[in-house]
């Protein structure tokens, strides 16, 4: 009997050892064809995870976790992937797990909208729109109150066009024009009560002409200005 159990035993530890092997080897697997394929899990130098996720013949599907290098147990980004495109739904985490940003993703470069949080997770203090990875659109920034500090336009990851600004109390400070990244057309800037400031023309990002300047809404002679 004695001999019958530890026959049976060894059976056990074998099956279990290789049970074991053939499921370590399911990890990190290459198809036929050379392509990433199954479960896949990279780690640190430092033993932590570093990312998990799944491959068809090389392309990423569902839910990818990315870690911190401190962290293993917190994903910092998780990419959710489309078995029909290359576009992935992507959320990045603040250190302590609440949301910081989401959007999508093609490739490496953000496309669409993308919303941008305060460290509560909930509170919007962006939305931005990209185009192959490029700021392109309107961006409108947002006081922790939720009033508009900012309301920019981007062509190509530059500012191109209109771009106002407001004070925490919702007025107009600036309202200016972009080209190319550069100040370049009628600029017009307001005092926190407000009343205009002064106002002119910028090319390629210098003051050109003849500029006003006011005081309380009233223009100033330029005989007052040199004063």
């Amino acid at each position: 009997m004695k001999k019958l159990h530890l026959k049976s035993l060894l059976i056990f530890l074998i099956v279990f050892v290789s049970g074991t092997a053939m499921a370590q080897e399911k990890i990190n697997q290459l198809d036929a064809q050379g392509r990433r394929t199954g479960v896949w899990k990279k780690y640190y130098d430092n033993k932590n995870i570093r990312y998990e996720g799944q491959f068809e013949a090389g392309k990423e599907i569902g839910v990818f976790n990315y870690y911190g290098e401190l962290n293993s147990k917190q994903p910092i980004i998780v990419k959710t992937f489309s078995e029909a495109n290359d576009i992935a739904q992507v959320t990045y985490f603040y250190d302590g797990g609440t949301l910081q940003s989401e959007g999508s993703m093609k490739g490496t470069n953000r496309i669409g909208k993308w919303l941008y949080y305060n460290t509560d997770g909930k509170t919007i203090i962006s939305e931005e729109n990209y185009e192959n990875g490029l700021l392109n659109g309107t961006v409108t920034t947002y006081f922790s109150t939720g009033k508009i500090t900012e309301i920019l336009n981007y062509k190509n990851g530059e500012l191109y066009g209109n771009v106002l600004r407001y004070s925490s109390e919702g007025i107009l400070l600036d309202d200016l024009q972009y080209e190319n990244g550069e100040l370049h057309g009628p600029a017009k800037y307001y005092d926190v009560a407000g009343k205009i400031l002064r106002k002119g023309l910028y090319k390629n990002d210098e003051k050109v002409g003849n500029w006003e300047y006011f005081e309380n809404g009233e223009p100033i002679t330029p005989a007052k200005i040199r004063e």
